[in-house]
């Protein structure tokens, strides 16, 4: 495998965020030498060809999970307006993007960075092992990004008893590589876990004929919100819902003034009747989800409701995109509910924290994610400074807390917090979030301390279910802050800041109050851990194209801009704009 000794930009990740981030720079900077490199044995991230699993579709229909530049055409890539995408699709289509754009002859497939080390001359030093022998290439960069995303690195947690297990134990990341030997051996399969993931892998199991245990914690979070793809009495996708500008204002968003309409922000959550009609629309939709998921229709079904008001959650709103009723594999016994907590294991069952025993032929866990990237950074002195989840330390902490007050200030229906569950506590093994703070990232991108450096960022370090369309912004943004052109001081506004602070102070201000913002809108979620948004997303695409200086309403007319809902396709010709705009 040929690996340079230096490059222009080495991009760490070959998913979404990482293609998107190739083509942009490129377009930008013909003659740049540039590297991506992934881990994988295939492109595509979690759509890798490794990671794909019968019956596995986007939560996105056609028409959202798509670059703007490079439609899913359905003559070549076969699916239908209103569809899902299946797994398989989703991976040739980002294939087929870098083959299309000339990406591909970039990207290192099996290669693993290990470490990465500040060099004193600039840029950065990348220690990456390659191929089945591990062979060490030593890379030097003159600028890195990451776009590996928050769901690369499986979390498994710590069973008490586990080595008393003597059957198969997967993570639901490595499902797809096991399901042969699943079908083959299992008659009774376990599944951890309430997330999205955990709904897949028990439907995917329970359809191949195998008798599911879904597991619940009742120590957790509860089951994740399901919601079909049209909500409302007026039967709107949910993703065109959560990406049309009006019904964006009813919640809130401590960067939502960036979408030029501030005083209609300011009367529904400053307001008390503002309030009201905020309150109104997410008991309408919570109603809606609830009523339209008939979890009460049945004792195993009723197991699988949330615990949790969807005003507090974000991403993890997921939706019914299976090809048969997941509810009726419940009713009818091929998938059992249990809210409990595991309490050890023998030779082939699950022990539950009520004395229940579960037959069990292997256990999949949907577990989570590690959400930092497994690298080391030299000198060790800079992990405190990359913006990286932490401990706190007395300066973060009073930052922290002129941030909270911001924020609660501007929406006082915040401080009414969700009650937690009373018995909730960590898995064993994990280090409890709280203890940490969240992503410190200026614009969810850049370590506020290396941002005059213009030469380290991250990509797609949030959770949301726009990934196309903030992939494509922040790509642009990102080559326009590394390549110097962009602005910082355009649109990194004084009234958001405090006194008269200098540009590095405002940028840390910022930083503070965006990602402290998502521990009060989302505890439901994963505020507290790194930005989790949903009809916050437009808004934040408006905060980043404003700072670019490109339009950021892009509809029609105001009628249109305001009612009609956005999708990958408004954003084309973004790098044009861009372009044009700075001569190049």
């Amino acid at each position: 495998m040929d690996f340079p000794d230096h490059v222009e930009l080495a991009i760490i990740g070959a998913g979404w965020n990482g293609l998107a981030m190739a083509k942009t720079y490129l377009e930008c900077h013909p003659n740049a030498k540039l590297i991506v490199l992934d881990k994988g044995t295939s492109i595509g991230g979690v759509w890798a060809k490794d990671r794909l699993y019968p019956h596995l579709k986007s939560n996105n229909v056609k028409g959202n999970l798509e670059y703007s530049d490079f439609p899913m055409d359905l003559e070549r890539f076969g699916v239908k307006p209103g569809e899902h995408i299946p797994g398989a699709t989703v991976h040739e289509y980002l294939f087929q993007y870098s083959k299309e754009f000339g990406i591909y002859s970039k990207i290192r497939l099996g290669a693993v960075v290990g470490v990465i080390e500040r060099s004193l001359t600039g840029g950065w030093t990348l220690n990456v092992q390659s191929g089945k022998d591990s062979v060490q290439h030593q890379l030097h960069a003159d600028k890195v990004v990451f776009a590996t995303g928050l769901t690369s690195e499986a979390w498994m947690p710590d069973f008490h008893g586990l080595e008393n297990y003597a059957c198969p134990v997967y993570h639901v990341k490595d499902l797809a590589h096991n399901t042969d030997q699943l079908y083959q051996t299992a008659r009774n399969v376990t599944v951890i876990g309430g997330t999205k993931s955990g709904w897949d892998a028990a439907y995917t199991c329970a359809n191949a004929g195998i008798h599911v245990d879904m597991i619940v914690r009742k120590s957790g979070h509860g089951p994740a919100w399901m919601s079909w793809p049209k909500v409302t009495p007026f039967k709107m996708y949910l993703e065109k819902l959560v990406h049309t500008r009006f019904l964006t204002w009813f919640s809130p968003c401590i960067w939502g003034d960036f979408d030029g309409f501030s005083w209609i922000r300011k009367f529904l959550h400053g307001t008390r009747i503002g309030r009201f009609f905020v309150d109104s629309f997410w008991t309408i939709l919570n109603n809606d989800l609830l009523q339209g998921g008939k979890y009460d229709n049945h004792s195993e079904t009723k197991k699988l409701k949330p615990w949790i008001s969807p005003f507090w959650i974000a991403s993890s709103l997921s939706i019914f995109n299976y090809d048969t009723d997941f509810f009726e594999l419940v009713r009818n016994g091929k998938i059992n509910v249990h809210i409990e907590d595991v309490s050890g294991f023998a030779e082939k069952s699950v022990q539950l924290s009520s004395g229940a025993t579960l037959s069990s032929d292997a256990l999949i866990c949907a577990t989570g994610w590690k959400h930092r990237p497994p690298v080391k950074f030299l000198p060790s002195d800079i992990e405190r400074e990359i913006g990286l989840p932490k401990r706190p330390s007395s300066e973060d902490e009073e930052l922290a807390h002129v941030a909270d007050k911001r924020i609660l200030d501007q929406f006082p229906r915040l401080r009414n917090q969700p009650n937690s569950n009373p018995e909730y506590k960590p898995m064993d093994g994990s280090e409890p979030a709280v203890e940490l703070h969240p992503y410190r990232l200026y614009r969810f991108m850049v370590p506020p301390a290396f941002a005059d450096d213009r030469n380290i960022a991250f990509m797609g370090a949030m959770q949301s279910i726009s990934t196309a369309m903030i992939a494509q912004v922040q790509a642009l943004w990102l080559t326009a802050y590394l390549d110097g052109t962009l602005d910082l001081e355009t649109e990194t506004w004084n009234d958001r800041a405090q006194g008269e602070p200098t540009l590095a102070e405002k940028i840390v201000q910022e930083t503070y109050l965006d990602s402290q913002f998502g521990k009060w809108r989302c505890p439901g979620g994963y505020g507290n851990q790194f930005p989790d948004i949903v009809f916050d997303c437009l808004p934040y695409i408006d905060m980043l194209l404003r700072q670019l200086g490109l339009s950021y309403h892009r509809k029609r007319n105001l009628i249109a801009e305001v009612f009609d809902s956005y999708s990958t396709s408004d954003y084309r010709g973004l790098v044009d704009e861009w372009r044009t705009k700075v001569g190049k």
